[in-house]
């Protein structure tokens, strides 16, 4: 198990250090709900950390098969609605490089969808919050 700690930093941003390496990851709420916009908003990396996931998933199952998917893109399209205010729709287009046989191409469709960002997304009430004083 690993634990982030976010702390908020007042104007709508939260920064977090990652544990092991001391990244440092700034979220800023968007402009439209008065935030600076000035990077990535906590909806946002949902978004990428989707298809990050989709690609590193679909990346180690190609390497178990000899294939290298360099140069793979995934694009995620992110739909917010309000009332109440939440991503309505993820959409990931997933393009790779390179000729594949219909076999592999079964294989890194499957990989894609065994990622474990996407099936977290996919089940009722995941997250469990817990206040302490």
């Amino acid at each position: 198990m690993t634990d982030f700690i976010v702390h908020y930093e007042g104007g709508l941003a939260c920064r977090t250090a990652h544990p092991d390496s001391g990244a440092v990851l700034v979220t800023h709420a968007s402009r439209e709900l008065g935030g600076s916009g000035e990077g990535f908003s906590p909806s946002d990396l949902l978004s990428v950390s989707l298809g990050g996931c989709v690609l590193s998933i679909m990346a180690m199952a190609g390497r178990v098969a000899g294939l290298e998917l360099a140069g793979a893109t995934a694009t995620v399209t992110k739909e917010m609605g309000n009332a109440p205010r939440r991503i309505t729709t993820l959409a990931v287009t997933v393009r790779v490089p390179g000729m594949f046989d219909a076999a592999q191409r079964r294989r890194l469709e499957a990989a894609a969808q065994a990622c474990p960002v996407h099936a977290v997304l996919g089940i009722d009430a995941p997250i469990r919050i817990v206040w302490e004083d």
